[in-house]
């Protein structure tokens, strides 16, 4: 089932992961053609050979490789607006300098409130009693309904 969620997605962006994540997505990111040289030298002769190679469209090393700030992905389109370059390989580039400018200008979030350790357990009893509260109104209400009287399993009585 999980195989069958994965690959609904239409659009993916992904970051640096490695081993069968980074072969898993770039199988999905697909194969083009790509020329190839060689060359050959020997003492009398030296050749050059060229050929059409299909190859991934981007590599799980490439994944596998990426630096902070590098993602691949692949954006699914519809029948109205193609996109002619759906994979990707791309960096953000950011303004570092901008960014610290903006980090000197941050202001504080104030508090609104102290909150202890008995509040936090207070609170915690109190949503676990609502729900015991609503189980337990629930199941009674359903009891007294011969509609949905018959979706309650009753235990058996105990000798």
């Amino acid at each position: 089932m999980a195989d069958v969620i994965v690959n609904i997605c239409g659009n993916i962006i992904s970051g640096q992961v490695t081993g069968n994540t980074a072969k898993q997505l770039s199988e999905r990111f697909g194969r083009i053609m790509q020329e190839k040289e060689g060359v050959s030298i020997n003492r009398q002769d030296t050749s050059v050979s060229k050929s059409m190679q299909l190859d991934s469209a981007i590599p799980a090393s490439t994944i596998a490789t990426l630096s902070s700030g590098e993602f691949v992905g692949i954006v699914a389109d519809n029948p109205e607006q193609k996109i002619e370059l759906k994979a990707f390989h791309a960096e953000i580039i950011n303004d570092h300098e901008g960014i610290r400018h903006d980090e000197l200008n941050y202001q504080p979030i104030p508090a609104v409130r102290e909150v202890d350790n008995d509040t936090i357990q207070r609170n915690y009893t109190q949503v676990k009693d609502d729900v015991k509260w609503l189980i337990e109104s629930e199941i009674e209400r359903i009891k007294n309904d011969p509609e949905l009287a018959h979706l309650i399993i009753l235990e058996p009585k105990k000798k």
